[in-house]
């Protein structure tokens, strides 16, 4: 069963590192060459997307067939996006060789509803059994990044970019919701950095079977300070709340983010 595709696979790629790595915009690109309906997404998310920072893909869930003439499959990945504010938009991509040979298809979709309808319509091609009950064909979405996160968290090798780097800081801890935050000694030292690194912390997570609509991701914000200093924030972004709304927190400390994230998904009865 495929996990993953040539070139592609768990881990962030940043625009302008590593001389002959794909940017976030290169990531784009290949998005729409490959997709068959390309054309349906919004050009202003299109351009919103070509500045991002960061770029990561991740196998959402996938299907294979094993009983008829052919294997017939159906994988789902989710493209995150980070932007220059912090934020984080999303693209889901549809690979599925349901077509008249076996060569896989493509489509793309910037809303999880239309994901949805097209996954149902490849299902349907697909046929057998799925969902309850059908577990001996259908295997869970998580089981991919719980074998891929096998060795631990990965610490992606620091590239400071040394551009309004107090600016990134100030946005940061301005969209963060929670009261016990870092404070204002820590705001005003920011000021006066010289460079900062975005990465995303890719951490084990326990969760269920069946489907998993928890979003939950940490980032690491690192500031290069004047001496050679370096402070790093930790953010929380998840759904874990109770109107499922998406929400940034911000932590000085990293064991303080990983507690908030536990905390707020024993508020919601999620397992992360």
């Amino acid at each position: 069963m495929e996990h993953s595709r040539a070139g592609e696979g768990e881990g962030e790629t940043r625009a302008g590192v590593g001389g002959g790595e794909p940017t976030p915009a290169d990531q784009v690109e290949e998005l729409l060459k490959r997709a068959q309906n390309g054309f349906e997404l919004d050009e202003p998310l299109l351009d919103r997307l070509r500045t991002a920072l960061m770029h990561q893909s991740e196998l959402r869930s996938y299907r294979q067939r094993n009983d008829e003439p052919r294997p017939l499959r159906c994988n789902t990945y989710r493209h995150v996006f980070l932007l220059s504010d912090g934020s984080s938009r999303l693209l889901y991509e549809l690979e599925h060789d349901t077509g008249p040979d076996d060569r896989f298809l493509y489509e793309v979709y910037a809303r999880e509803e239309a994901l949805d309808q097209a996954e149902r319509r490849v299902h349907e091609r697909i046929g057998g059994g799925i969902g309850p009950g059908a577990e001996a064909e259908e295997l869970p979405a998580w089981l991919a990044e719980e074998l891929l996160l096998a060795m631990g968290p990965t610490r992606p090798h620091r590239e400071y970019v040394c551009d309004a780097s107090p600016d990134h800081a100030r946005r940061l801890l301005r969209r963060a919701e929670n009261a016990d935050g870092p404070g204002e000694v820590v705001r005003e030292l920011l000021q006066g950095a010289l460079g900062h690194h975005i990465a995303l912390i890719t951490k084990p997570r326990r969760r269920g079977a069946g489907r998993d609509a928890t979003w939950c991701r940490f980032y690491e914000h690192a500031f290069l300070l004047e001496g050679g200093g370096e402070v790093s924030l930790w953010e929380l972004e998840h759904n874990l709340t109770s109107d499922g709304r998406l929400v940034c927190e911000v932590y000085l400390d990293e064991a303080e983010a990983e507690v908030a994230a536990d905390r707020h998904a024993r508020a919601q009865g999620v397992e992360l």
